[in-house]
């Protein structure tokens, strides 16, 4: 069995010998992996409910109808994408070609989350293949069944000698870290993080990080209260809300609370019905230990339990639950959450929902829900996150033509589509001159006089725009 360092050491070897540069290798790669997808859905689906029990529908929307619509994507325009961007010159650079080339980093290595634990990898691996590197593989070994599945058929459908699976522990990762990459796309918690910046400084490796945070969730003005309620429930409880951009908090008033919560009964009945325990379309937690962790933090807060609340631990089940009366200080509002638990905070104003928000670390995704266009866009114009979505929740990192990354404590870098490739793409500036204009360039030379320098800041200086600011 190779070690890591082998296995990387072999990977680079390939990549030297340039076979991933070509576009019909990349594109056969990719066509490659459409038909893993295509090919073994029921066994994807399968490993997805052993690890998480999540429904087949939620499966195939949110991880392989994403792999597969990022793949289409990625082929359909690879070709305009690979192909040289020409910028703006100046008259001393007016017959060279001065360009930005898309060029691959080499090795990259990707580290998948057991949330969505084919998704999360293989949507980085699009832009990986796409840009032309080799790649390491390293899915969760939390999510057990994908993981393995992954191992199975990866080496099955792409080249052995470029792209590879390594499974294992926290450990085993940790020991992944210590060999050069030339780039690391990582996804998960923001403590691990922190271990993988400590880990890619020391070879000075650049590094993609797509973390999560307390995404909140703004209602005030006008609403459809049904219609909001639904959208709400589904995007909150969907995967049991082990989702990054699940809402993870309400802030509304007391007049809005009390309005919303029996259209979120009325929603959770609709949708679950009213044993929910024994509902097929809703997962559970992913491992007792989380599931401990979520009760720990319910247990200790100091909020009131208004829906849901029950739990079994021989089924790592937790009821959809809507907790009341949380502040700022309580449990439930210190970390992220990750589970199908949502505090509702009354703020009186918008203003002071917002100045809340604002003393917060920066959020993966914003959503504002609201009648009244002015409130959404007071919202956008006065937050910051990764990305925002208004009347709706989860749905902005569905569209392979949006970027999908975070700001601050929510990550750095972006991936999904077009920028899947342009994270793992180095931009190079290339100009190839001509021999023409000498006559110009000769002013650089010495001996140095005020008048090639001014003959030559003449040719050179950007000019400025005639439009001007009214």
């Amino acid at each position: 069995m190779e070690s890591h360092s082998e296995v990387i050491a072999r990977l680079r070897a390939t990549f030297c010998t340039k076979v991933t540069i070509p576009l019909q290798f990349r594109l056969t790669q990719l066509k490659a992996l459409l038909a893993l997808m295509e090919e073994n859905e029921a066994q994807i689906v399968e490993a997805l409910h052993k690890d998480l029990a999540k429904p087949k529908f939620e499966a195939v929307l949110s991880e392989i109808d994403m792999v597969r619509n990022d793949v289409c994507h990625a082929m359909n325009n690879l070709k305009t994408w690979m192909e040289p961007e020409y910028v703006a010159t100046n008259l001393a650079t007016k017959f060279d070609d001065c360009t930005i080339r898309r060029e691959p980093f080499g090795v990259v290595l990707i580290i998948g989350a057991w949330n969505y634990p084919l998704q999360l990898i293989l949507l980085p691996l699009i832009g990986a293949i796409a840009a032309g590197n080799c790649a390491v593989l390293k899915p969760s070994e939390i999510s057990q069944a994908t993981e393995k599945l992954l191992a199975e058929l990866i080496p099955k459908y792409l080249s052995q000698e470029c792209y590879v699976v390594v499974c294992g522990g926290a450990e085993d990762t940790k020991k992944l870290l210590e060999n050069q990459f030339d780039h690391i796309f990582y996804t998960g918690s923001q403590s691990v993080a922190r271990s993988i910046l400590q880990a890619a400084a020391v070879h000075l490796t650049p590094v993609t990080l797509e973390l999560g945070g307390k995404t909140p969730c703004f209602m005030y003005g006008r609403l459809d209260m049904k219609t909001t309620a639904k959208r709400l429930v589904w995007a909150k409880y969907f995967n049991l809300g082990q989702s990054c951009v699940a809402p993870d908090y309400v802030l509304c008033t007391a007049e809005t609370r009390d309005a919303l919560l029996p259209a979120i009964r009325e929603a959770l009945e609709a949708f679950y019905g009213t044993d929910l325990q024994r509902c097929p379309d809703l997962g559970r937690i992913v491992t007792d230990k989380h599931w401990s962790h979520l009760m720990d933090m319910l247990g200790k807060s100091k909020g009131k339990v208004v829906i849901g609340g029950e739990s079994t631990r021989e089924e790592k089940y937790i009821a959809p639950t809507v907790v009341v009366d949380v502040d700022g200080t309580d449990a439930l509002m210190q970390e992220e959450i990750f589970g199908p638990i949502l505090p509702i905070l009354t703020m009186e104003s918008l203003q002071e929902a917002i100045d809340f928000v604002n003393t917060k670390e920066k959020a993966l995704a914003l959503y504002a829900f609201s009648d009244d266009p002015k409130i959404v866009t007071t919202v956008l114009e006065n937050t910051c996150s990764g990305g925002f979505c208004a009347n709706d929740g989860i749905v902005h990192m569905t569209l392979p033509s949006l970027p999908f990354g975070g700001i601050g404590a929510s990550g750095m870098g972006c991936y999904h589509g077009r920028w899947s490739y342009e994270t793992f793409s180095h931009k190079r500036a290339s100009v190839l001159r001509s021999w023409a204009l000498e006559r110009v360039g000769a002013f650089r030379y010495p001996p140095y006089s005020d008048s090639n320098l001014s003959w030559l800041r003449w040719a050179t200086t950007t000019k400025k725009s005639s439009c001007s600011i009214m």
